[in-house]
């Protein structure tokens, strides 16, 4: 589907979202929710104490007619929600750190996944810091054009507002995800899976008693939710399996990085750390990076060259072409099939 036409869904929901917002009284994020389950139950308008009145009720109607999401990609239905939920941030307010992942990102860390996962089986995946499963769902579409079938996703987060989305999110695209709200750096209630993915949230964890069990805690103060994260992750994979995540480029150049590093070598090998195209950051500071590991055991082993670099500026098409033949030279060369 064209953007053209994933823009023209989006006005239809738009207009739908902006309708329920007048007609509830209630924040932009509220009415879209309420949007979307009204097309998730069969384009049925939910009415309560009369509200919306007849009149809203018709015109959302015949909106869901004209929208018809049924036989609608669920890539497409994606972008859809993506573009909404822009909305909901410029509209409500939103927090920074309740921001999505942007497409270029995830399709970039999509395409790293395709390469060192193929001629591998795909049946499991998750994510410990899902938010409104943007970036789960860009994974899980562009996988299932290859040869995995059916990928059954898991998501985590202990933020209600987000999961609200992505329960809608996942449900418009019919994609088999369960989601869970909880905090990540507590037992998971998801088997050991074949993938880990993640935009994991950035700072410290304020809860030090949770932490006892994990060899990545801070020795003084509060941990790093990034490296916590990171460790539940890896406890999760099957032998072999890989952990895909966006953290800080800086994420080897802290006091706590001798640690850091030290429990990585012990469960895992450290494949890649690719920084994304500075570009896309307007601090250079907040500039981030896609870590490659993989669990000890199964077929891994690690990489006789770790894939380094940075990704050229998407302007340079030339360049950029370049970088990407060698991340296929590179999994062509040290990823164990």
């Amino acid at each position: 589907m064209s953007q053209q036409s994933v823009q023209k869904l989006f006005e239809l929901f738009d207009q739908g979202t902006m309708l329920l917002q007048s007609a509830l009284n209630c924040s932009y994020l509220d009415a879209m929710l309420e949007n979307a389950e009204n097309i998730i139950d069969d384009n049925t308008v939910r009415v309560e104490d009369g509200v919306p009145d007849k009149e809203t009720q018709e015109k959302l109607k015949k909106i869901y007619q004209q929208l018809d999401l049924k036989n609608v990609k669920a890539e497409a239905i994606r972008q859809l929600i993506q573009l909404s939920f822009l909305k909901v941030i410029r509209k409500d307010a939103i927090q920074a750190n309740h921001q999505m992942t942007p497409d270029t990102i995830g399709l970039l860390m999509a395409f790293l996944i395709e390469k060192v996962t193929q001629n591998t089986r795909l049946e499991t995946i998750f994510d410990p810091a899902v938010g409104t499963a943007n970036l789960l769902t860009t994974v899980i579409n562009q996988l299932d054009k290859d040869e995995h079938d059916n990928i059954k996703g898991f998501g985590i987060d202990n933020d209600d507002s987000m999961l609200s989305v992505a329960s809608v999110n996942v449900a418009l695209q019919h994609a088999n995800v369960d989601l869970f709200h909880q905090d990540s750096v507590g037992a998971l209630d998801i088997p050991q899976c074949d993938l880990a993915v993640s935009d994991l949230p950035i700072g410290y964890y304020p809860l030090d008693n949770n932490t006892k069990d994990y060899q990545t805690r801070a020795k003084d103060g509060h941990s790093y939710i990034h490296h916590l994260l990171i460790e539940q992750s890896m406890n999760y994979l099957k032998p072999g399996s890989f952990g895909v995540f966006l953290v800080p480029s800086s994420l080897f150049q802290t006091k706590e990085t001798e640690g850091f590093v030290k429990w990585i070598h012990s469960v895992a090998y450290l494949q890649g750390f690719v920084n994304l195209p500075g570009e896309l950051f307007a601090n250079p500071a907040a500039q981030k990076a896609i870590l490659l590991l993989q669990r000890h055991g199964g077929n891994g082993k690690q990489a006789a060259k770790v894939l380094l670099g940075e990704f050229p500026s998407f302007k340079d098409q030339k360049n950029f072409a370049r970088f990407m033949q060698e991340i296929n030279d590179w999994v062509a060369t040290n990823i164990k099939k």
